[in-house]
């Protein structure tokens, strides 16, 4: 799908309509929300959401410290991990505002580093992780996507790596793009900056489902109660297990996989699945 060149950067270039552009007041002024809201329900699912509407959600040095420490405190308590947003956008990327702001190589080494170090964390959690995407995931916002487990996205957003309407090749969100989507599909991506919907996105891999804006909660909600309902032991071994060989050559994968089914196999969890399902009953996972 065809898209402004533009529009990706107009995301952070204006505030939202009907917000005060000046976000410090004096000592008379509310302090700033937090650019991190954290939610667990009553089966363990945790939402973190995005909270810079008024700039598209874009991952600030601030954003990427609170993202960081979010996940570092996860405790086994919780089984399955959303990353959400506020307001009209899902994330559109870096803060380029913040990035002009700073021009020393080193202050962008260390952001790019510390982005870096937040995705590779999605992929080494135990719990899985599932992108609630609306709006636009653009760049850095796209590589977010692309990092989660699991994705489902409503029918009015857009994905794109647009760094290269700008003369920079989006390097680091081809990593996780590359790993989603087919070569010539995420170089076309890289290459041209132009956008996908989200039907596009499911037909290409890089999200799950597509649903109506009013049906994303919902769906969402559906996915994580059903990893909710599997044993722990299970969801977090196969997670941890298809990371590590998915870019194995194939006799290493099969090796790695073979000893992670016979350990597996020790778990009660798979004794009373077994002894559930020959007796024709529901199980009844052991607690931790």
């Amino acid at each position: 799908m065809k898209h402004s060149t533009d529009d990706a950067t107009d995301l952070q270039q204006a505030e939202a309509p009907g917000t005060n552009k000046s976000h410090n007041h004096g000592s008379a002024a509310k302090e700033n929300p937090p650019v991190l809201l954290a939610e667990t329900n009553a089966s363990g699912v945790l939402t973190l959401t995005l909270n810079r509407p008024n700039h598209y959600n874009a991952l600030s040095h601030e954003m990427l410290d609170a993202l960081q420490q979010a996940i570092d405190s996860i405790n086994t308590d919780v089984r399955v991990v959303v990353i959400a947003a506020k307001g009209k956008a899902f994330c559109a990327g870096h803060d380029l505002k913040e990035m002009r702001a700073n021009v020393e190589e080193q202050w962008q080494k260390e952001l790019f580093d510390k982005c870096s170090h937040f995705m590779q964390s999605l992929i080494k959690l135990q719990q899985p992780v599932v992108a609630r995407v609306q709006g636009i995931a653009a760049a850095a916002g796209c590589q977010l996507v692309a990092n989660c487990d699991l994705a489902v996205a409503s029918t009015d957003s857009q994905f794109g790596v647009s760094g290269i309407n700008l003369g920079l090749f989006c390097s680091t969100p081809s990593v996780a793009l590359a790993r989603n989507v087919s070569r010539k599909r995420s170089f076309e991506m890289l290459m041209t900056g132009e956008f996908i919907d989200s039907a596009k996105a499911v037909d290409w891999g890089l999200i799950n489902k597509s649903v109506t804006p009013e049906s994303l909660d919902a769906s969402v909600s559906q996915l994580c109660e059903t990893i909710c309902s599997k044993p722990k032991v299970a969801v977090r071994t196969g997670k941890k297990l298809f990371y590590q060989q998915i870019d194995q050559p194939l006799e290493a994968a099969y090796e790695m996989a073979a000893t992670a089914m016979a350990c597996n196999m020790m778990a009660a969890d798979v004794s009373e699945g077994i002894d559930a399902f020959l007796e024709k009953r529901p199980p009844n996972w052991p607690e931790d």
